[in-house]
């Protein structure tokens, strides 16, 4: 019988669901999970890389002591924010807290390793002597940038959480910024850090100092003085362990906090530094020479002593002067002075029309986009000092609703609004996800999820990436994102990726990575080469932080192929219990994963386990380490169980261990038939697929004829009638028998289906038994073409 042979490639649609599968072209996908399309092929999804060779270096830590001679050390960690699940460790020596008080989980030999999470207290006796002391807070990363100061391409990383300011230090890791409670921040896991720099201008007490202002925007409302739980604005000009100081001008204080002098209306001279001030602001933004600050919330301060009322200004741009926002009257509005003769020298503000609220704010060249709830505005420059801006409405209908969902581009910005993908062009706004129009309304709306996406762009792959939470069959309502929203902005197309991160930012690394450097992968299972840009020094890649406090390397570099094709550790395994079944129940805190209700691998997630310490647990960590396992069953957001078919039966936790996350590329295709415009059934005998080869990979291509949801893998081991294994191997056949493949970067290797219908439709994933193979479920995978060998047979009616 002859056969026509149809090719699908180049690939350029990518996922689409805005119409009925049969209805798509051939090269797009109805589901493309853990992989994208990249320049006419489909490639398995970004992974990750710690910021050192142990979990240690790439968490957010503080050190709160360095041992004595005698190896002993005691203290009170900053703030007293202890809770379960946190760490600390000496040298490499790992403390986890599992337990209110008393002894910690030790890695070591440790005389003595308390911790009380009341009052903050630890003790330790009979640890590594001279040696500092980190303590691990592992809250969630809320902020990520970069200090704008020293030399190019090598500018300094910072990174917040809920509580503190860390920079990245080469060779170190992590470490926090300021001493005691300067600064100190108190907002939750919704006080994401807005952040930007500034230079130092003549005028300015910092002379020609890059300065870096910091803003949780966390302020209480209504009738009083700032309590020690509202923030200021904090900002740092030289990159030490303790500059940072909160704005104020010439820092007046109230209640032990600065705030920022702006004199209400009408004028009344007081005394300096009495009048009403800003407290805090969504957003800072430097634009012609003054600072800027968006959604601003001010006190009235009408006693004068700090006792008057906070209000919210949603609406408002509160502006500087064309100077230096350090000078003492840098903020004044218009005709107003103090009695110390300080005048006015051109702040003041202007409210928008609008009772929307101010989200998110971004340049495009020289123009100020903000984005309210549901509407984009311009904030114009008029050149008149009196009053230097203007609001110009730009849309009615599409705004934004997180702010840190805004990405940049050189004629366009990008952000996501209620109602879609948006793209603001300066003149136009209009949604940008035509192929996926449902996709916004998976988004979560409760608990605040909406306030969790984040977005950044990836200028190797050409791909923006934003975070997102949305509810899965289970029904489990996520509180932080497990999903990420994929675009390649060169062809259109869009993808998903499973993971959870709460912040994304920028990094200029300053050290080359060597094979030493990469743990935990070996050079046999790394796919970068040498030159890949991710591994060399002073090459900005993307960091990603999560809700315990680690922070990765995004590894999506390289056009060949190369890349990182598994995920870092991101999860620490705070306790563990051990059943005689066979049975582990897991503490992680807010894990953040999910089990499935249908054990279908592709609706499951799969950890793997590393770094359980095999001196104090050898019997454990043997049976456990460097072994991925599926969630078995979610009991709350802190604890997961997972089966090990009855291979551990002895054996206690002795902290250290940590979890990685490993995604499974799932490819689902269009219903596929040339010859329905003929009205007739096709038959598919075989189909050729160009893969990019691998040392071990593989994956299971399954298939449904018609528009039936029934698998025929399922059903042929149902029946026994399977035909072959519907497995795809990506390296290359015996040498024997194919010794060219050895040597060739492609591969295109058959699978038999021999089936018919009136449509027939694919699915790529990795069974459960394919996921829990380390060198299958950790291999890259990239998809060239298919070729299509089919006919007609018979009518579809």
């Amino acid at each position: 019988m002859p056969f026509d042979r149809f090719l699908i490639a180049p690939y350029k649609t990518g996922l689409e669901t805005d119409e009925k599968s049969w209805l798509l072209t051939e090269d797009a996908f109805v589901e493309l999970q853990n992989a994208y399309v990249f320049r006419g092929r489909v490639r398995k999804r970004f992974g990750t890389k710690m910021m050192g060779t142990t979990q240690l270096a790439t968490r957010l830590r503080v050190q709160v002591d360095t041992s004595d001679g005698g190896g002993s050390s005691s203290g009170t960690v900053p703030g007293a924010v202890g809770a379960l699940g946190q760490m600390f460790s000496i040298g490499n020596e790992i403390f986890t807290v599992w337990q209110a008080s008393g002894a910690m989980l030790d890695t070591g030999s440790a005389s003595t390793a308390t911790f009380n999470i009341s009052t903050g207290v630890f003790v330790f006796t009979g640890v590594a002597d001279l040696t500092p002391v980190y303590w691990y807070p592992s809250l969630p990363v809320m902020g990520l940038t970069q200090y704008e100061s020293g030399a190019v391409n090598n500018h300094p990383s910072y990174a917040f959480d809920t509580r503190f300011a860390y920079e990245y230090v080469a060779g170190t890791g992590w470490v926090r910024e300021g001493t005691g409670t300067t600064p100190m921040w108190h907002g939750n896991d919704l006080n994401f850090f807005w952040t930007t720099n500034w230079q130092g201008t003549s005028t300015s007490s910092n002379s020609g100092i890059p300065v870096l202002f910091a803003s949780n925007f966390n302020a209480a409302l209504g009738a009083g003085k700032p309590t020690a739980a509202d923030d200021p604005i904090w900002y740092t000009f030289t990159p030490t362990t303790s500059n940072w100081t909160a704005l104020s001008g010439t820092l007046a204080s109230t209640n032990g906090f600065f705030f920022l002098p702006i004199y209400g209306s009408p004028p009344v001279p007081q005394a300096p530094y009495t009048g009403s001030f800003v407290q805090t602001s969504k957003i800072i933004v430097p634009f012609k020479n003054r600072l800027i600050l968006l959604n601003t919330i001010e006190n009235n301060n009408t006693s004068h002593t700090g006792t008057g009322t906070a209000t919210a200004y949603t609406n408002r741009c509160r502006y500087s002067w064309k100077g230096s926002p350090f000078a003492v009257n840098a903020w004044y509005e218009y005709g107003q002075s103090d009695s110390s003769g300080n005048a006015a020298a051109g702040g003041g503000f202007i409210d928008a029309s609008t009772e929307e609220q101010i989200i998110s704010a971004e340049f495009i060249k020289d123009r100020l986009i903000v984005y309210f709830e549901r509407s984009t505005w311009e904030l114009a420059y008029t050149g008149n000092e009196i009053t230097p801006f203007v609001w110009q409405k730009i849309n009615t209908e599409l705004g934004s609703q997180s702010t840190f969902s805004t990405v940049p581009f050189d004629q366009a910005v990008l952000t996501v609004g209620q109602s879609g993908i948006h793209s603001c062009n300066g003149a136009n706004v209009a949604r940008i996800d035509d192929k996926i129009p449902d996709e916004i309304f998976e988004f979560e709306t409760e608990n605040n999820a909406t306030q969790r996406t984040v977005g950044i762009r990836d200028y190797f792959t050409e791909l923006v990436y934003w975070t997102y939470s949305t509810i899965f069959e289970s029904g489990t309502t996520q509180t932080y994102p497990n999903q990420i929203l994929v675009y390649n902005y060169r062809n259109g197309t869009w993808a998903r990726n499973d993971d959870s991160f709460t912040m994304f930012g920028y990094f200029e690394q300053q050290q080359d990575t060597t094979w030493e450097s990469s743990a935990p992968v070996i050079w046999e299972q790394s796919g970068d080469t040498w030159i890949s840009g991710v591994q060399q020094a002073n090459q900005r890649v993307i960091l990603a932080g999560n809700q315990e406090g680690f922070v990765l390397i995004i590894d999506s570099a390289g056009t060949s192929g190369e890349g990182e094709s598994r995920n870092a550790p991101s999860l620490q395994i705070t306790n563990m219990s051990i059943a005689s079944t066979g049975i582990v129940t897991l503490t992680v805190y807010k894990h953040n994963l999910r089990a499935s209700p249908t054990a279908q691998s592709y609706d499951q997630d799969f950890i793997l386990i590393e770094n359980i310490n095999s001196t104090a647990d050898p019997i454990t960590a043997a049976a456990l380490n460097n072994k991925i396992f599926v969630v078995n069953t979610v009991i709350d957001a802190n604890t997961i169980t997972i089966n090990t078919k009855g291979t551990l039966t002895a054996g206690t936790y002795s902290g250290g261990g940590t979890i990685a996350r490993v995604s499974n590329p799932q490819l689902t295709t269009v219903r596929f038939n040339p010859y329905i415009k003929e009205n007739k059934n096709v038959y598919i005998e075989k189909i050729d697929f160009a893969v990019l080869k691998t040392t071990s990979g593989e994956i299971t291509v399954d298939y449904f004829p018609s528009s039936s949801p029934v698998s025929m893998i399922a059903g042929g081991y149902a029946s026994g009638s399977i035909t072959g294994t519907s497995v795809l191997e990506t390296f290359p056949y015996a040498i024997t028998l194919y010794p060219l493949e050895q040597d060739q970067d492609l591969l295109w290797h058959a699978l038999y289906f021999q089936t018919s219908g009136q449509f027939i439709k694919f699915a790529l994933y990795l069974t459960q038994d394919q996921m829990i193979n380390y060198n299958i479920a950790t291999s890259p995978f990239e998809l060239e073409g298919m070729a299509i060998y089919s006919c007609k047979v018979g009518r579809v009616q």
